[in-house]
């Protein structure tokens, strides 16, 4: 618009100023937003209320519904609350007071609900006009003094009547109670507090000004919540105690019980703040009928009047804390609560520490006993001015009743008084309406203590004003009466157990034993221990893997679905899983590719596979290479591994790694060669090595054979019981003890260890025995067997062996493990049914048990036809 323009008219005579939208915007934005910082949505820090819940205690206290007062019907409050105070309508009105009447919204409510006032289950309350209210006892409080000018005032909405800007605030209702409000562009959530706790902490901030919050933290050590449950850590709750800023993991407080049928059950008594009950119980069935949460057979709800009951019942045999884990993770039984302390000082949001709204609230109180005592000291002075007069007009009495009598009217008679005995016009008006009956003698008495108790009380209230320790003893007094009429114990247990609000997807994973299998072909499974019954020596088993065509099983161990699983290639590298990572498969399942798990290189293959418990256990990661070289590496060196692998060992062009090992300071290495070639020599003759390291030769192999098995021989084990058990490709193979392999130096080519014959065909493992172990046989055809140490008696290095398994034509064993006895020991407890050892059975077919295969007399025919020969000459290979 140009200068010469003029505003252009409405009809009604007023003028249209054109603006700049986003000026306009912005304005009228901040204009909202300030209205609903002050007078909707933050507290105040000085009683911790917010407009809407302030204006409900006035109006209560206006209609006198104290404690000891009969219950009114919410509709009348709400409606006073509404035509005096707050012009939002009842509707607005009655949620704000159901909420302070709620006792699982508030820990400490301020009002004293009749009726329905809705449930922790979620339930709405009833209408308004069906429940009934009166103040409950921290209200009171929080009124206390109102009446003697302590708080400033406002006009209301209609500037009819005047309201409180703020309450005196006895109870330290901000830190008790706690609050929370979303407004525009900030949000504040207390969490409430322990009234005792809160005192405590208040005393030792007005008794050491200097107190750390550190310290303030011994006194209150967290929030407590008014349904209870735990807090999980301390790390949160300090970090808001001390930034203003934090959050605190809280989780339903619960036990184990024994239920119907001997199932266990979980037991909720609390659940976290401000959580619905109805909402966890949606939340475990959707979880069960999706099937993220496998264990749980049915969830009831017990609670009654009594108390919170939440029942989760267990399928059997399910792991309680593990399927509790599991709750916590997907359903609202764990909550994260927010800890904000925003609140408005002196009209302004501030975030606060612990130690801020402390001081804040110490501030307010000063103030209010400050004002209450100015008030008090004034009322003083004016009725001591008063008797004052009184006094003089007592002393004077036949004077004063002469002037009064002889005056025309009551105005002449305080003119005639004030100028006769220098009173005020108060003190003269107070003559005049003096009664008869106070010129008896005892009247006169009572005047004169009344004076001097009047003297007394104005020195003390002068005295309150000039010295702050007299302030902080009152406010102490306070606290000390408030504690004692409200203060209760502690709901909410603090955990030292940190949880930072995720979880370890190994927590969620049951600890149980697994077979692992690995084809030839690259195909990895790991099945339950449970799925393969023991057997006797020479069954035939069942089938343990449906084998691809052209494919066979080539490696199976025992670990724990929480073991490590490190898988050496024939590049000389290393990859790492853990057990439960692996796909679990059926018994008949071929498993999954490893090459879905893992990123191999083009042309690399699995060769073998090492289960470890723990990287920090002391020890090394001993290899054998088919050329016979060793290496000593510490098994740190293993514990971080890329997506795409590391170096384990480096090999001379056309050697593979054929076994590695876990070994400890005095242990032994025993290598077995296919030809039927063991050597044994101590763990010290190879020196440790860096990863990437070639090694040094351990066993000197002929032309045309191979190294194909290493043990670790345990330096703590009696090796004249212990004993080792070699098989042969063609299911046969021998128990001999430990002591029959004599240590000698690395590099040789070793003893005999069993007579490679046609019959026997090359030997395809060595492995370490005890008494009460088993032993697992699979075959090319995917056959398993299972059979027990002890029913295999001990024999000489040069015997042919017996039978170990019967093999359909065309089969071969390719791998043989140990099951030890510690693994026996988790295996019965997680089976169902006991084991049935020794089964007889009828025709041999897959998935069926066979009874014990008999023994050819000559299969244990003793050899005589070479000694033992040893070689001790082997020098180190070139390292890199």
């Amino acid at each position: 618009m140009s200068d010469t323009q003029t505003p252009p008219s409405t009809a009604s005579g007023g003028h249209i100023e054109p603006r700049l939208i986003e000026l306009e915007m912005s304005e009228s934005y901040l204009t909202y937003a300030l209205s609903v910082i002050h007078s909707r949505a933050l507290p105040d820090v000085r009683d911790g209320l917010k407009p809407s819940q302030r204006r409900i205690l006035v109006a209560m206290n206006d209609l006198r519904l104290r404690p000891n007062a009969k219950y009114r019907k919410c509709a009348n409050i709400a409606g006073t609350t509404s035509g005096e105070y707050h012009p939002h309508g009842e509707s607005v009105i009655y949620p704000t007071l159901v909420r302070m009447a709620q006792k699982f919204s508030l820990r400490y409510p301020l009002i004293d609900g009749q009726g329905n006032f809705g449930s922790i289950d979620g339930d709405p309350p009833a209408a308004m006009r069906y429940t009934e209210a009166r103040m409950a006892g921290p209200s009171v409080e929080m009124l206390t003094d109102l009446d003697k000018e302590t708080v400033d005032y406002q006009p209301n909405y209609d500037e009819r009547l005047l309201e409180p800007t703020v309450l005196p605030g006895r109870f330290p209702n901000l830190l008790c109670n706690g609050s929370d409000g979303i407004a525009v562009g900030m949000a504040t959530s207390l969490p409430p507090h322990n009234l005792r706790e809160v005192s405590a902490a208040i005393r030792a901030v007005l008794d050491d000004e200097n107190i750390s919050i550190r310290d303030l933290i011994e006194h209150v050590p967290g929030p407590d919540f008014p349904t209870g449950g735990m807090i999980m850590g301390r790390s949160g709750i300090y970090q808001a105690y001390t930034t203003g800023r934090g959050r605190a993991i809280v989780r339903a407080r619960h036990h184990v019980e024994e239920g119907r049928g001997k199932k266990e059950q979980l037991v909720f008594t609390e659940i976290p703040y401000q959580v619905r009950k109805v909402a966890i119980i949606e939340k475990i069935v959707e979880i069960v009928k999706d099937g993220r949460v496998t264990g749980i057979s049915d969830v009831r709800d017990e609670s009654d009047r009594d108390g919170l009951r939440l029942i989760v019942e267990l399928k059997k045999n399910e792991d309680p804390e593990v399927i509790l884990k599991q709750l916590f993770q997907f359903t609202p039984l764990q909550s994260t609560c927010s800890i904000i302390n925003l609140a408005l000082v002196d009209g302004q949001p501030r975030t606060l520490t612990l130690r801020g709204l402390i001081d804040e609230f110490v501030r307010h109180r000063k103030v209010v006993i400050r004002r209450r005592t100015m008030f008090l000291l004034r009322k003083a002075e004016e009725r001591k001015h008063i008797v004052e007069g009184l006094r003089i007009a007592v002393d004077n009495i036949d004077e004063v009743i002469r002037i009064i009598r002889a005056s025309a009217d009551t105005d002449e008679a305080k003119r005639e008084l004030m100028s006769a005995f220098t009173l005020s016009l108060a003190q003269a008006q107070a003559i005049v309406d003096m009664r008869l009956g106070r010129l008896t003698g005892l009247e006169r008495e009572k005047l004169e203590d009344e004076f001097q108790k009047l003297v007394a009380e104005i020195a003390d209230l002068s005295d309150i004003l000039q010295r702050d320790e007299r302030v902080v003893a009152i406010i102490r007094d306070d606290l000390d009466d408030v504690e004692a009429r409200h203060g209760d114990d502690r709901r909410t247990e603090i955990s030292d157990i940190e949880v930072d609000g995720s979880f370890n997807i190994e927590e969620l994973i049951t600890e149980e034993m697994m077979v692992v299998t690995f084809s030839r072909g690259g195909y990895l499974k790991r099945t339950g221990l449970d799925t393969y019954r023991a057997q006797g020596r020479g069954g035939r088993g069942v089938k343990g893997s449906e084998s691809k065509e052209g494919d066979a099983i080539n490696r199976l161990f025992l670990a724990g679905t929480h073991d490590y699983v490190l898988f050496f290639s024939n590049h000389g590298k290393v990859y790492w899983l853990k057990v439960y990572q692996i796909p679990e498969g059926g018994r008949t399942s071929k498993g999954r590719a490893i090459a879905n798990l893992i990123e191999l290189a083009p042309g690399e293959e699995i060769q073998s596979l090492l289960r470890v418990r723990n990287f920090d256990e002391e020890g090394f990661v001993f290899f054998a290479t088919k050329a016979g070289t060793v290496k000593k590496t510490l098994l740190e060196a293993y514990s971080r591994p890329k997506k795409t692998g590391i170096r384990a060992i480096s090999l001379e062009e056309g050697d593979e790694v054929v076994g590695a090992a876990l070994a400890r300071p005095g242990d032994t290495i025993l290598l077995a060669s296919a030809g039927g070639r063991a050597i044994h020599f101590d763990e010290q003759a190879a020196r440790p090595m860096g990863r990437v390291s070639r090694g040094v030769r351990g066993m000197r192999v002929n032309a045309g054979d191979r190294v194909v098995s290493l043990i670790v021989v345990p330096s703590d084990v009696d090796k004249d019981s212990i004993g080792v058990v070699t098989a042969c490709t063609n299911g046969f193979g021998k128990r001999t003890l430990v002591s029959e392999y004599p240590i000698k130096g690395r590099g040789g080519q070793g003893v005999i260890n069993i007579k490679v014959t046609e019959r026997n065909g090359p030997v395809i493992s060595f492995s370490l025995t005890h008494e009460g172990d088993e032993l697992m046989y699979i075959s090319s055809g995917g056959m398993i067997v299972r059979s027990r140490v002890a029913d295999m008696r001990s024999m000489g290095r040069n015997t042919q062996g017996v039978r170990l398994v019967s093999l359909k034509d065309g089969d071969e064993v390719v791998a043989m493990q140990t099951i030890t006895a510690e693994d026996l020991e988790l295996e019965s407890r997680n089976q169902s049914e006991e084991d049935e050892v020794g089964e007889a059975g009828a025709e041999v077919g897959d998935g069926e048990v066979v009874a014990e295969g008999s023994i050819d007399v000559d299969d244990e025919a003793q050899l005589d036809d070479g000694e033992d020969s040893d070689d001790d000459s082997g020098d180190e290979e070139d390292n890199s």
